[in-house]
């Protein structure tokens, strides 16, 4: 009985004992990804195990990221020298929706009633790479059967010469794409660039690699570079879902399709930019690059003294018309001559820019003659022919057949017919005095004058004044937001007169009308500088019920401040861009 009796105690005691260390293991419940840095057309895979099962498991929602399969679950049992070990995963396979840092935020599950959390864990998505990791991969289905290529019309262009990029997606004939969305688009840096509109896609036949494929072109871009050397294109990725052929066939025999997703890239294309030859540089070359003819041309060529003409100097042809400057026009003093209107009726293709710019100048002849409009000259360079032209305008006369005749002057040496100088228009004639400014002689006594008394009362009419301006003064110095914005709209006014100053300084131009740009935001939107981003500006110009002209007007102008580190800009640039900032925010400031 008493060895039954201590069998049964030490039974009990090592029920105990093993209890009390199942207790002791502690609950694991972490997130794991297979790489922390990948490019946007890779897979990340994400695994959340634990070391206890337990229920109610509530993934985050991946921000930033398309979950391409899962979740998969996957449970292990293991029994090692007596102990019993458990392991339980839940498995996602994410794709990246674009470039960036994303967070993978706590995924919760319950165990035991207690809820854990797993850490948040951060990713990096970079640029789309050459070769990703096979295991990374989409769906191997669909590998073969897409291909995105970028055509680019000239690998070594001069600068400023005109070169397309063709993106065209190709297509296996037995594969169906059912929708596709960009992850990437290239921001050319270095390069001036304008997209050419796709109106509709037509799908085509043609060959990639010898196979005979169906393509559809996505996007045309026109380039223009703007620094010589070896010069980078980002490449443009795309999210296609595609519809493949399976080896299952439905009960009428017809072949059953999947859909599976596949990023692709058009890959890093590499420039090679010429500078343009030293050697026979014309002096006024401006950076004309393309082929041009010049001319100029009056819109008058007989009239009156006083009487106004147009003068048309004007550039036609194929090139980068955005990126060089009109020669200006030396005319005699005898002439008034205004400040031009610039013209331009340029349209963009394929081949590049073409089309034409003109200055018009409004001259008024102030004596009667015969003038002559002298010839100036405008110097291009030619990409075909790798060498420097220059064109001459034709001289141009202008009879001026009434008015007064322009002085000439005499002196010892010259005849007796000696002429008065001949004064302009406008100040010939002195005005006529309507009334006469008279003063009286008299003098009258200061003591008893309403100037005595209103110097006598004027104390005591200002202290209510004053009282009143102390608190208008305080309420004002209580206002902190409206001091800021106060502040703001004088510091937007401010850098918009510097900006204005600046004219002709590239550099110190755009850097104050950006300024004049932040501040205005900060004044009507209250955002911090911190805060500054292109779609959060967007978002909230759309709260304050903007129209999308003024809105997409704001945004091109931060465009261009931001264009202009790169890019050379002329005069006429300069002051179309801030006539914009002026008229965008006279609209913007009767909307918000």
């Amino acid at each position: 009985m008493t060895l039954k009796k201590n069998i049964y105690i030490l039974s009990a005691l090592l029920l105990l004992t093993s209890l009390c260390f199942a207790q002791e293991e502690t609950v694991q419940f972490e997130a794991s990804i297979s790489k922390e840095k990948l490019g946007v057309n890779e897979r990340l895979r994400v695994d959340f195990k634990m070391n206890k099962d337990g229920d109610n498991f509530t993934p985050p929602d991946f921000e930033g990221f398309t979950v391409v399969m899962g979740p998969n679950q996957s449970v292990s049992h293991s029994w090692i020298n007596g102990k019993r070990s458990f392991s339980k995963t839940y498995s996602y396979i994410l794709a990246p929706v674009g470039r960036g840092k994303f967070t993978i935020k706590q995924a919760t599950i319950e165990i035991s009633g207690n809820t854990y959390k797993t850490m948040p864990v951060t990713v990096e998505v970079t640029a789309a790479v050459d070769n990703p990791g096979e295991e990374n991969s989409p769906s191997t289905i669909a590998e073969d059967k897409l291909h995105l290529v970028a055509e680019v019309s000239k690998a070594s262009p001069y600068l400023n010469e005109a070169i397309t990029v063709v993106y065209k997606l190709y297509v296996s004939p037995d594969t169906n794409v059912s929708d596709f969305r960009p992850l990437d688009n290239p921001t050319y840096n270095n390069f001036w660039s304008q997209e050419i509109d796709i109106q509709r896609f037509e799908v085509k036949n043609g060959t990639y690699q010898g196979k005979p494929y169906r393509y559809v072109v996505l996007k045309q871009v026109v380039l223009y570079p703007q620094k010589t050397g070896q010069l980078s294109l980002e490449p443009l990725s795309l999210d296609v879902t595609v519809d493949v052929p399976t080896n299952r066939r439905d009960i009428f025999g017809g072949r059953l399709y999947t859909q599976a997703h596949k990023t692709v890239s058009a890959g890093n294309r590499t420039i090679n930019v010429k500078p343009l030859p030293e050697q026979g540089k014309p002096a006024d070359f401006s950076g004309a690059v393309g082929k041009f003819s010049f001319k100029v041309t009056p819109s008058k060529s007989a009239l009156k003294a006083s009487e106004s003409f147009q003068l048309k100097v004007e550039v036609q042809g194929k090139g980068n018309f955005k990126l060089f400057s009109l020669p200006r026009m030396e005319l005699p003093s005898s002439m008034e001559v205004y400040n031009p209107e610039f013209k331009e009726n340029i349209s963009t293709s394929l081949s590049g820019m073409s089309g034409s710019v003109s200055d018009n100048y409004t001259v008024v002849p102030q004596f009667k003659g015969v003038y002559t409009i002298p010839d100036i000259t405008f110097s291009y360079f030619d990409p075909s022919t790798a060498s420097y032209q220059t064109i001459r305008s034709d001289q141009a006369t202008v009879n001026v057949t009434e008015g007064p005749q322009q002085a000439i002057a005499s002196g010892p040496g010259s005849s007796g017919n000696n002429k008065q100088s001949v004064i302009a228009a406008g100040s010939q004639f002195r005005f006529i005095k309507l009334s006469p400014s008279l003063v009286s002689v008299q003098t009258r006594d200061f003591f008893g004058s309403g100037l005595f008394y209103t110097l006598l009362l004027l104390p005591f009419l200002c202290i209510p004044l004053a009282i009143f301006i102390i608190k208008k003064k305080q309420k004002i110095s209580a206002d902190v937001k409206g001091n800021k914005i106060r502040k703001a709209n004088r510091l937007a006014r401010k850098y918009l007169s510097e900006a204005r100053k600046a004219l002709g300084k590239k550099e110190e131009f755009y850097i104050a009308l950006e300024k004049a740009l932040h501040n205005y935001l900060k004044a009507k939107l209250h955002i911090e500088t911190s805060e500054f981003s292109k779609e959060k500006i967007t978002a909230l110009l759309r709260e304050k019920e903007v129209d999308p002209q003024s809105t997409e007007g704001f945004i091109g102008l931060l465009q261009s401040c931001e264009l202009a580190r790169y890019t050379p800009a002329s005069d006429v640039t300069m002051q179309q861009d801030y006539d914009k900032a002026v008229a965008v925010i006279s609209q913007m400031d009767k909307q918000i």
